[in-house]
Formats: C-alpha cells, structure tokens, sequence
C-alpha cells in the first residue's frame, strides 16, 4: 500500500535523526533571513550565502552548548546536522532561482 511506504520513509528519517520538529524551524529560518538579505539589496548569491553562514554558526554554537546527547549518538547529531544545513539552504536556493 502507498501509505506503508510513506509512514516506513517517515520513520526511518525520525529514527535516524534526519528529520524532527526543528526541521521546519530551520526551513522557516532560511526563508527569512534569505528575504530579509534580499530586502536590504544583496544579490540572489549573497542572500544564500548569508543563510549558510548564519546556518552553520548556528550549528556550531548549538554543538557547543548541547552536544550531541539530545540525539543520542553522534551519527543522529551528523544527520539532523546536515539535514538542518541542506533544508535551510535549499528553501533558500529555491527562492531566488
């Protein structure tokens, strides 16, 4: 059945630590500061490149002050990581494309 595959992806991405309720956090976030640097007259490529920079100090400091035990492992910390890293970015790009 259709919905099979869909609740084992879904849960195969929340298990591993891809995907959890900070992810549309992170995807809102992208959009607003990629808009907000379109506002002040940065060009498609800068607006990107603000939500990367912004991104990944986040991530940093969030490894500093949290480390990786609100995941459980250091794999589910790499993959909530990047997956946070690739859905801001990739809203961004989105946007200005």
């Amino acid at each position: 059945m259709k919905l099979d595959f869909h609740h084992k992806l879904v849960s195969y991405l929340t298990e591993n630590g891809w995907l959890d309720h900070w992810t549309a956090v992170h995807m809102v976030a992208g959009a607003i500061i990629c808009k907000v640097a379109l506002w002040f007259g940065c060009s498609a490529l800068w607006a990107v490149l603000w939500v990367v920079i912004i991104g990944v100090a986040w991530e940093v400091l969030e490894y500093f002050v949290e480390g990786v035990e609100p995941y459980g492992s250091e794999e589910k910390w790499i993959n909530n990581t990047a997956s946070d890293l690739i859905v801001e970015v990739g809203l961004a790009i989105w946007m200005v494309i």
